[in-house]
């Protein structure tokens, strides 16, 4: 099985090299990479050019550059991988056996920092996905590229939005293989203040705030 990786990008210099260099084994062994920018002005289009199999521009929004990279996949599957995040060794196999009997999917995570607490905080939110069946970004959400029906283009919890239409159709599969993801924003704001954050954006989301509103909130807490 084929796999189109799509990695949404907005100035990620600082580490767009190591992320895409991390995925050359993956290219080796005959699947894609696809960057899509969002109009980054710290040169990572430049940076990104000689290590991925296409780069894409998009108007700024997660949704909008992961469903441009979507439209450009030649691969069966589809997996959507934020730049701070590594997925795990052999994950091309992973995907491939639970794609077999499902048609999408996530892996549990681990954050790198230095944080105690963030040990747990990984393991909760691997937990709560497990127990709710809605992804997150930071889990490496993949699909069969036949099911995707595309984000919803909307400002913040395009991921929740799209677990939730995915969950309709069939429970995902939950890896228990690990993608480690940056704790960067969670250090930056502090671990309990992000934990709290983060849980309240999803409750307003839920019982209807619109994610216009919740990304200015979410803006307004850095």
């Amino acid at each position: 099985m084929k796999l189109s990786i799509i990695v949404p990008t907005l100035n990620e210099a600082a580490g767009i090299r190591a992320a895409l260099e991390a995925l050359a084994p993956l290219r080796a062994r005959g699947h894609e990479v696809i960057v899509v920018d969002g109009g980054s002005d710290d040169g990572t289009p430049q940076l990104a050019a000689k290590l991925c199999d296409r780069l894409l521009w998009a108007p700024r929004g997660r949704a909008v550059q992961m469903n441009a990279g979507a439209r450009v996949a030649t691969g069966e599957a589809l997996v959507f991988l934020h730049a701070d995040t590594r997925l795990p060794p052999q994950a091309d196999a992973l995907i491939a056996e639970a794609l077999r009997g499902s048609l999408w999917g996530r892996f549990d995570v681990e954050i790198d920092g230095r944080h105690r607490l963030l040990h747990l905080v990984a393991r909760a939110m691997s937990l709560r996905s497990r127990l709710t069946g809605i992804a997150t970004g930071d889990q490496a959400i993949f699909v069969q590229r036949a099911s995707f029906a595309g984000f919803p283009q909307i400002a913040l919890m395009e991921d929740v939005a799209f677990s939730a239409a995915m969950k309709r159709r069939g429970a995902p599969a939950c890896l228990r293989s690990r993608v480690l993801t940056s704790g960067r924003r969670w250090e930056a704001r502090g671990v309990l203040r992000t934990v709290a954050l983060m849980w309240w954006l999803r409750l307003l989301f839920f019982l209807g705030a619109r994610p216009d509103d919740l990304a200015r909130l979410y803006a307004r807490s850095r």
